[in-house]
């Protein structure tokens, strides 16, 4: 098997890279955060020492300035600011404190107490300038402060300072470089980490890939066919020592093992079918096939067993299909002949259930005949109780307009009274009543045209009550008539129901009947027909029997 690097320890040493640089990374993060920290600081302090070391020379030049003012010009200005300085501002003290504290070197401190001692040498100098602008010897003052000693002094202080600054500068400026230097090496190592980082994932993802994803996926589609029962597919992949090749490996021989097992197993079904029975099974099956190997077995030995058991029972079917097979057509002959007798049997009953379904028809409709009448005159009863209710109605009505009658004639008598008062009022009158007595004139014609008309229309409605009373008596006298009909309609539909009821239930005993003949004949012919195929069956039964034995030969069995 060829060697091969196995997967897990490459991804652990890729992974393991990666995260070293990822540790190496992170610690170069803080290292860069602590150095920039540093790298402010010293800036910082640069700048505090430049503008500290200034303070300090500025507080010497500014006292040298304010003794010379004072001097030339005897102000108390100039002489109270220079005191202020040395008693209360201190803005030398206050530098040098500051430089100190900060941090200077030997060297720089060396610097700044030769400049205090030179400064210090101007005092005797300053003092008697003073004394003398406060004497009023200006000239000898400004001799003190412009003179040769004095300068000196100040020359040796200005080349101090210039020294000093360019120094302290330099010494800051080159702890800031350090500085700066220190964090550029730092962000150069976090972009290398950060690249090695990318580059081991980069590796990682490609060893991955091609590795495991891909073999992987090989591995699947081939487990894939072997599910599938293709055990020659295709499957490329060569084994090694490493995992996937291990799992190569496996696979290979699972599909050797598996087509060893088919090859065995599908040789000796084909000898079974062949008919060769007594052969034997090897002992050569491994793990979850071993219950193949003893299934195997117990086929082979059931099978030994029962195609013997089957040849002898061969034997003994053969000799009994042959009686059945002699009393089989006995029973078939016997069968076809109750099978004749039945159908005449069942053809009489159906000839006679024929007639009997006409007559119960013929009571059915003479049933609905009687009932149609006695419906008919129901309704002609009903309608001439309603004639009788009718001509109650309108002799009530003529008897009310018998009423009205007498008020129409009421009006009259009193439209003629009115008529005659008017008449005589007209009279009393004169002339001034005669259009008034024409007018009751008119109304007395007009009552009595009233008391005509009520008179005739009451001869009129006396006569149409005369009449409705007739009417009425005659349809009271239908009405009963017309019930007595009814009654005996009724009595003669009852009859007629009974009748058809009994003729439909004996229409439906004789349909029971000619079911039950047809059920005994169906069942006679089955049994004909049975007897017929139980005839038939035992032949052929007993044909493979004789066809039984010769197969059952053919087998090579085991010698028991």
């Amino acid at each position: 098997m060829k060697k091969a690097i196995n997967q897990s320890l490459l991804t652990f040493i890729l992974n393991g890279v990666s995260i070293c640089a990822l540790i190496f990374m992170v610690l170069s993060l803080l290292s860069y955060s602590y150095a920039n920290k540093e790298l402010q600081q010293a800036s910082e302090d640069r700048f505090e020492l430049t503008y500290n070391a200034n303070r300090f020379m500025n507080g010497s030049a500014y006292l040298t300035n304010e003794v010379r003012a004072f001097a030339a010009t005897g102000d108390q200005e100039h002489y109270d600011n220079y005191w202020n300085e040395v008693n209360n501002l201190k803005n030398r003290d206050i530098g040098v404190a500051a430089m100190q504290e900060i941090g200077i070197t030997p060297e720089e401190q060396t610097m700044i107490d030769d400049m205090s001692s030179l400064s210090n040498e101007l005092v005797p100098l300053e003092d008697e300038a003073m004394k003398n602008v406060q004497a009023g010897k200006r000239e000898e003052a400004i001799d003190y402060v412009y003179g040769t000693d004095y300068k000196t002094s100040i020359e040796k202080i200005n080349s101090l300072k210039e020294q000093f600054l360019t120094r302290l500068d330099a010494r800051a400026k080159e702890e800031v470089d350090t500085l700066s230097r220190r964090t550029e090496i730092i962000s150069t190592a976090i972009f290398i980490a950060v690249l090695v980082v990318g580059i081991m994932q980069l590796c990682s993802m490609i060893f991955i890939r091609k590795r495991v994803l891909h073999p992987v996926i090989t591995v699947k589609k081939q487990m894939g066919e072997i599910s599938q029962g293709n055990l020659s597919a295709e499957f490329a992949l060569q084994s090694d020592t490493s995992e996937i090749g291990m799992l190569v490996e496996s696979i290979h021989e699972t599909k050797r093992e598996l087509k060893k097992y088919i090859h065995d197993i599908d040789s000796k079904l084909n000898q079974m079918a062949n008919g060769k029975m007594d052969l034997e099974i090897g002992n050569d099956y491994r793990g979850e096939f071993l219950p193949i190997q003893k299934a195997m077995h117990q086929i082979v030995d059931s099978l030994n067993n029962a195609l013997s058991r089957i040849n002898d029972t061969a034997g003994q079917v053969s000799e009994e299909s042959k009686r059945m097979a002699s009393d089989a057509e006995v029973l078939s002959s016997g069968a076809v002949e109750q099978a004749s007798a039945v159908e005449e049997l069942s053809a009489s009953i159906q000839e006679l259930a024929g007639q009997v379904d006409r007559t119960s028809a013929d009571a059915d409709n003479a049933r609905k005949s009687s009932t149609d009448a006695a419906n008919q005159l129901e309704i002609c009863n009903q309608k001439m109780g309603d004639l009788t209710k009718a001509m109650d109605e309108i002799s009530n009505a003529s008897q009310q307009i018998g009423g009205i009658i007498k008020t129409i004639e009421d009006i009259s008598f009193q439209t003629t009274l009115l008529a005659l008062n008017a008449a005589v009022e007209a009279a009393r009158a004169g002339e001034a009543g005669k259009g008034f007595a024409v007018v009751a004139e008119e109304v007395k014609s007009l009552a009595n045209k009233s008391s005509d008309s009520a008179q005739n229309i009451t001869e009129l409605i006396e006569n149409s009550i005369m009449l409705i009373q007739q009417g009425s008596s005659l349809s009271k006298d239908t009405t009963e008539a017309l019930a007595v009909g009814v009654m005996g309609a009724r009595k003669s539909t009852d009859l007629m129901e009974r009748i058809a009821d009994s003729a439909l239930q004996q229409s439906q005993s004789l349909q029971q009947l000619t079911l039950g003949m047809e059920q005994i004949s169906g069942v006679v012919q089955t049994n004909a027909s049975t007897a017929e195929k139980s005839a038939m069956s035992a032949k052929e039964l007993y044909s493979q029997a004789e066809e039984l034995k010769v197969s059952i030969q053919q087998f090579k069995l085991h010698r028991v």
